[in-house]
């Protein structure tokens, strides 16, 4: 009897996994995605001049072209577990800002929710963070420019031109409740001492912000006069447009056009390893209205074909073009009028998404580091680069000179928590042998923004000194290399590398690597 109510109860599980399923199939998805990017475009035409910045990943799938992007983790403003990540700045978005009057930042979130804790939370805690570190900055100039006044002509100095009033209040939406609130100003101080210890360039953030940052919220739901709009130039503030892709409704929306019905899914475009099969969001703006008009029962078709044409393209032009494998997952039996391939899962790990990857600039997914002779990139990219070495640390090997070429496979720390430590030695080995003689190296991994990030830390700290100059190690071996040493590493790192998001995981492997002398003990001659 037990066994049978075990069965029954198994049952009504797997049913009920198999009409989730059913609901999420990818063309329910994709048009989800496109109705949704309507209210986007709609939105972004209120305030044009703005820049349209895409929060990684969900994000980048809502508009067919993006300025720039972004990654504001939802993780960071979880209730009680409130962060401000010196690995994940975001520095270029504050810059970006200062610079056009204000931005936009577009993600999504799935059913049931107005906005992601990244946008109700994340990004107000980042932008009064940073607000607070620029009105230190700005108070320690005021005090020296007054000081050399007092010494000097009063007049030779202007300090009308250093505002005073600076808004350094926390703005959190309406929603988020007065203990939680008190519970965030409360750590406020302890994540402004950690930006301004961190070697931040906030000197040139001050100089670029004119106004201080503060957040602004728009859903699907939001009431918007349109013969009301103000000029945001008018605003004593720089705005940080959040615009919260998709509807916030709670129940199933089944919607229908002249042609098909379908399904809208909230955030669709979260989590694509599980129904994108292989698209990335630049394949499907490219096609999207061939996509849509194709309706649900041809869109898995053109999908793979499209993906399989992609795939060749790249490896014509000696880019790493993996395999996209689908198979059919563990359904419920059901009658065969019913069963479709919309339940299939992807199989294959796909590389992440970048928003420049069919742009006519080929070197686009590289980016160099100022002047050290450093780069970081995927490595699709990698056999197109103008770098003279190439350290791959993709699984898959890539065509490249012998001589200027080292292939070592590394897995991020979900899959092996020692795979990086191990490697790193002949890593940085490698890079002092080609960068004591002058050549450029790019450093690479399937998506540029982890393990290539990592690695590229590693080397940096191990071979150059706190000034970004090459010394092959002597600045290195005198140092005792603290958690604070190798954030203000990491972020001169993330400074170029503005898609970087490396993992705890592998941060950790680094600075195992470096505070226990490996790197010193490591036989880096040349």
């Amino acid at each position: 009897m037990e066994d049978d109510e075990n069965t029954h109860q198994l049952s009504i599980y797997r049913a009920a996994r198999s009409i989730k399923r059913r609901d999420n199939t990818l063309y329910n998805a994709l048009r989800s995605i496109y109705d949704d990017s309507v209210f986007v475009g709609e939105i972004f035409q209120l305030w044009p001049d703005l820049p349209l910045l895409a929060n990684l990943r969900c994000g980048l799938w809502y508009s067919p072209t993006f300025h720039a992007t972004c990654y504001f983790k939802s993780t960071d403003g979880h209730n009680n577990n409130w962060s401000f990540n010196t690995s994940r700045l975001n520095i270029h978005v504050a810059q970006l800002a200062g610079q056009k009057g204000g931005c936009f930042i577009v993600d999504a979130t799935r059913r049931g929710k107005r906005f992601p804790d990244s946008m109700s939370k994340t990004i107000p805690i980042w932008a009064c963070v940073l607000n607070r570190s620029i009105h230190n900055h700005r108070e320690r100039m005021r005090q020296i420019a007054l000081g050399e006044s007092s010494a000097c002509d009063e007049h030779s100095i202007d300090t009308r031109q250093m505002p005073v009033d600076w808004d350094c209040s926390l703005h959190l939406p309406l929603w988020i409740s007065g203990t939680e609130r008190a519970s965030i100003e409360k750590r406020l101080e302890e994540w402004t001492q950690q930006l301004d210890a961190s070697g931040a360039d906030i000197s040139s953030l001050a100089s670029c912000l004119k106004k201080p940052l503060r957040p602004l919220w728009i859903s699907q739901k939001t009431v918007i006069w349109l013969n009301e709009v103000p000029d945001h130039e008018s605003w004593d503030f720089t705005p940080i447009i959040l615009v919260s892709a998709s509807s916030p409704s709670g129940i199933v929306q089944r919607r229908t056009s002249s042609e098909f019905s379908w399904n809208y899914i909230p955030g669709a475009g979260d989590d694509e390893e599980s129904w994108a099969r292989g698209l990335t969001p630049s394949l499907f703006w490219n096609r999207a209205y061939d996509i849509i008009n194709a309706g649900p029962e041809m869109c898995n078709q053109m999908v793979a074909d499209i993906v399989e044409k992609d795939r060749v393209s790249r490896a014509r032009r000696g880019q790493d073009a993996p395999q996209v494998t689908v198979k059919a997952p563990n359904l419920v039996p059901r009658p065969d009028h019913c069963l479709n391939n919309d339940e299939s899962q992807l199989a294959s790990d796909i590389a992440n998404i970048n928003i420049n990857r069919n742009s006519s600039d080929e070197d686009s997914d590289i980016s160099w580091l100022g002047s050290t002779n450093l780069a970081v990139g995927t490595s699709q990219n990698a056999g197109i680069s103008k770098a003279d070495c190439i350290l791959n640390c993709d699984k898959e090997s890539i065509s490249a000179d012998p001589k200027a070429y080292l292939h070592l496979p590394m897995l991020t720390s979900k899959f092996d928590r020692f795979s990086l430590l191990n490697n790193l030695p002949s890593a940085v080995n490698f890079a002092k042998l080609n960068l004591s003689q002058g050549k450029t190296l790019l450093i690479c991994c399937d998506n540029g923004e982890d393990i290539s990030v990592c690695v590229c830390l590693a080397i940096l700290t191990a071979l150059f000194d706190d000034e970004g100059t090459f010394d092959g190690g002597n600045f290195f071996s005198e140092t005792c290399i603290t958690k604070l040493e190798m954030r203000r590493r990491l972020i001169t790192v993330c400074k170029y590398v503005v898609n970087a998001r490396p993992s705890r995981g592998n941060l950790k492997q680094v600075f195992n690597f470096l505070s226990c002398g490996r790197a010193g003990s490591t036989n880096m001659s040349t």
